[in-house]
């Protein structure tokens, strides 16, 4: 066993002895998230941006809005995709390169949780039918990794959309031309929220923070709009969820959820 290993071993020993009191090493309880603090505007020049802080996570988004083509299934629909991205100075761990499998999950739960909850109403994102839509790119950039990106891209991408502003466009000569000096806000119906939640042996504990991730034996993302509803889920991790473990989950989220969205809007309340 590496010297590494062995102050992990330690260091999920040290953990999971105080999950057993009902405590962790942050002084949280077991279904506290961190403090978040959200900042938008943070890309004067980005048609939406956020930054986000989640303990000492710190995630930045940018939103780009142009007209592109829709895909041949969906050409009543705008578009909606978003991306992910670790600095190399957010943690010694990030190398320079193609993104690794971890990062390319990351994009996708966080893109999975906006679109199923129907978020952005890309039915009106239509410049021209079957011809033109209007392309909404949101781009998450990991400053500073301290467990649980998850959920930190996913508030920054959510703050960053509902701060966004939308340029018009008109279908002229077969091509969209833009409305100089005219825009609006995006077309938003709900607001999304992802809660993760870690399990330790038999302790689940919500927004693990970077020692507690490196010592879970298994991760749930849930995913909830503003009714309530679950909208989507991930389950990552070497271990395994009870059917009762998951009903938990679920409650959970909701739960914490509610209050996430709170904060999430005074950000559409500023933005209007």
């Amino acid at each position: 066993m590496t010297s590494t290993s062995v102050i992990d071993e330690l260091k999920k020993s040290q953990i999971l002895e105080l999950l057993e009191q009902g405590k962790r090493v942050d002084g949280r309880a077991l279904d506290e998230p961190r403090k978040i603090i959200i900042e938008t505007n943070a890309i004067p020049k980005a048609n939406g941006s956020a930054r986000i802080r989640l303990g000492d996570t710190e995630v930045v988004c940018g939103v780009k809005i142009q007209p592109d083509r829709p895909f041949p299934d969906t050409g009543d629909k705008g578009l909606f995709i978003c991306t992910a991205e670790l600095l190399p100075l957010s943690h010694p761990t990030v190398e320079t390169g193609p993104p690794q499998p971890p990062v390319i999950e990351l994009a996708r739960v966080v893109d999975r949780g906006i679109r199923e909850s129907h978020m952005v109403d890309v039915s009106q994102l239509v410049i021209e039918k079957d011809k033109s839509v209007i392309g909404v790119f949101a781009d998450n950039v990991v400053v500073d990794y301290d467990g649980n990106l998850f959920d930190a891209c996913s508030y920054a991408t959510t703050a960053a959309l509902l701060s966004s502003k939308t340029p018009k466009w008109n279908w002229v000569d077969d091509q969209p031309s833009l409305v100089e000096g005219e825009s609006v806000d995006l077309p938003i119906s709900t607001i999304p929220v992802s809660v993760t939640m870690g399990k330790i042996g038999n302790h689940i504990i919500v927004d693990p923070n970077g020692d507690e991730w490196e010592s879970m034996d298994a991760r749930i993302t849930i995913t909830t709009d503003s009714n309530g509803n679950i909208c989507a889920l991930q389950k990552g991790g070497s271990g395994g969820f009870t059917q009762d473990e998951i009903n938990q989950c679920g409650d959970v989220s909701i739960r914490v959820g509610a209050k996430i969205r709170e904060k999430l809007k005074e950000v559409q309340k500023g933005s209007q």
